[in-house]
């Protein structure tokens, strides 16, 4: 019974023409956080309008958005047009599953929720650096090396990478271990200017494709 009403409540909101925020990001962390400030602030390289984004950050963090994130989501639905539920598959609790499953499995949740199909979960494998590592030359000087080839020599000599990779297998870990070997302190600062520089294009991470057509489709250009 909950379930329609929730569902009623919101098609009836935006049918009387009240206005609704375009949307809602539940995020584990604040460096997710920022890079997602980073990417919505520049719409054009998205293929999206500007839009209004409210952030809610969870303390339990990947393993609380999996567990929680629907449930809290779901008493905002009549609010805000669209949902997008994201989080790190690595740490949420539920490694022996493959992302997608879980995925599709919170987006059947959220279809009983009174969001519909309104609302989306996106889970990056293994974690949120797997969208940090590209060949722009804008990772290697936001992570205090001179240059990608510089940068790009030493995770092979740590073997963070193996020749021929494009990215480390444990892109958390090297992301961190360069920042030491470069002496840059570790800040989420650095994902807001990574998403605000970065060429889009350049970043083949499927989660990070998903991400980008979901918003493409909720939030097209203006006339």
């Amino acid at each position: 019974m909950a379930e329609k009403h929730y569902a009623w409540n919101a098609t009836c909101i935006r049918s009387l023409g009240v206005k609704m925020k375009d949307l809602l990001i539940f995020v584990a962390d604040k460096s997710m956080e920022q890079a997602m400030k980073g990417l919505l602030g520049r719409p054009p390289a998205l293929g999206i309008r500007q839009i209004e984004v409210k952030f809610f950050r969870y303390f339990e963090k990947d393993s609380g958005c999996f567990s929680r994130g629907v449930p809290f989501m779901s008493d905002y639905s009549d609010q805000y047009r669209h949902g997008l539920l994201l989080f790190d598959h690595e740490g949420c609790g539920k490694e022996a599953t493959p992302p997608q499953k879980l995925a599709n499995d919170l987006d059947a949740e959220f279809a009983k929720s009174g969001w519909e199909d309104r609302a989306k979960t996106i889970i990056i494998s293994p974690e949120l650096e797997a969208w940090v590592w590209s060949d722009s030359p804008h990772v290697s000087k936001i992570a205090g090396w001179r240059n990608n080839e510089n940068l790009r020599s030493w995770l092979i000599q740590q073997e963070y990478l193996q020749e021929g990779e494009a990215k480390p297998k444990r892109p958390k870990e090297a992301f961190e271990a360069a920042l030491r070997k470069s002496n840059t302190r570790m800040s989420s600062s650095l994902y807001f200017r990574l998403a605000k520089h970065v060429s889009l294009q350049r970043c083949t991470d499927p989660s990070f494709l998903e991400l980008k057509r979901i918003l493409k489709k909720w939030f097209p250009p203006e006339n």
